[in-house]
């Protein structure tokens, strides 16, 4: 399936808007992982496993979204926007969404 930020696709033009499309996840991340970006905080880099949570969730929401298009009988996602936001008790979860226009082109 083709997906896609932009509202159109250049050379397959959109034969039928079939609706939006959306995928959400949650995802947690442990106390070792916290420990352990909470140091890096403090001596600089890259958050290592933050980053690999963050690369799980949307692909997660993704995957969701996707397969709602397929059922939808889409061919494509155009316009998808991806959202992150913390949530739960002290920001302890991360939650990914996923949206976009499901089309056949």
């Amino acid at each position: 399936m083709l997906t896609t930020t932009t509202n159109n696709v250049e050379g397959k033009p959109v034969q039928e808007y079939l609706g939006i499309v959306t995928g959400e996840t949650i995802i947690g991340a442990n106390f070792i992982k916290d420990f352990f970006a909470g140091i890096r905080d403090i001596v600089g880099g890259r958050s290592g496993s933050y980053e690999k949570v963050l690369r799980e969730a949307k692909n997660s929401a993704m995957s969701e979204m996707q397969q709602r298009a397929e059922h939808m009988g889409a061919n494509a996602i155009i316009g998808i926007d991806l959202d992150y936001e913390t949530v739960g008790p002290n920001g302890g979860m991360l939650m990914v969404t996923a949206s976009g226009t499901a089309v056949k082109l």
